[in-house]
């Protein structure tokens, strides 16, 4: 058979792969309602600046993990894109590939996983710098939420510029790092997770804070909601 007979049915694989690929993919609508500008980071997705009231929105490929959506605060960039934030930093580049420096809100997620469905949560392991809402905008599902004061009410010991730390970040031991064995709730990590229960505040507080909503759906993060 030649190659010119079986372009129908190459055109057909072609337009099913791409619908397919599109099928579970995700929009997320990124808008600052702080007083003060943020510049909204995602990974995959780059970078904006977002004055009071603006909105950014991400196309994301079904499949996608591991992917996070911050902001960052207090940032000098120049007309090439290169500066430095107070807090989110990403390498001192207005568009993100790489993940941002603590302490940083963070919304995370991944795309279409175990039986068909995203998992999504708030993080408050690498620290806290903005207040966040994570939300579906489509579907049946629960958002999720962490509006408290924790800046202001943060602990001496992890008190940074512009943002409150995590302890793995202030002392680097195993008790708040968890990098092997088993770890339990700290001091510290009660601190945020009174203030916000929905929220991760240790790296083994899986439990509580993860979420979960069906391929397809849509969402919505939102600094200071």
């Amino acid at each position: 058979m030649s190659f010119s007979a079986n372009l129908p049915i190459l055109f057909f694989i072609a337009v099913t792969s791409v619908f397919f690929a599109f099928t579970h993919a995700a929009t997320f609508e990124i808008l600052n309602q702080c007083p003060n500008t943020v510049w909204a980071a995602a990974v995959p997705g780059g970078g904006q600046q977002l004055n009071q009231g603006q909105t950014w929105t991400i196309n994301v490929p079904a499949g996608t993990t591991q992917a996070r959506i911050w902001g960052r605060t207090n940032c000098n960039f120049d007309g090439n894109g290169q500066g430095k934030c107070e807090t989110g930093d990403c390498g001192g580049v207005l568009q993100c590939s790489g993940y941002g420096t603590p302490p940083n809100t963070l919304a995370e997620y991944a795309l279409n996983q175990f039986n068909n469905m995203d998992f999504f949560d708030i993080s408050l392991v690498d620290g806290f710098n903005i207040r966040m809402d994570f939300s579906p905008t489509t579907g049946n599902c629960r958002g999720i939420r962490c509006s408290a004061d924790i800046n202001g009410q943060c602990p001496n010991e992890l008190k940074a510029p512009g943002g409150c730390n995590n302890p793995c970040t202030v002392f680097k031991t195993d008790e708040y790092c968890c990098n092997s064995g088993t770890c339990v709730p700290t001091t510290f990590s009660k601190f945020f997770k009174d203030r916000c229960p929905d929220a991760y505040s240790y790296p083994k507080d899986d439990q509580t804070s993860t979420f979960t909503c069906p391929s397809g759906t849509n969402y919505k993060v939102v600094f200071c909601p």
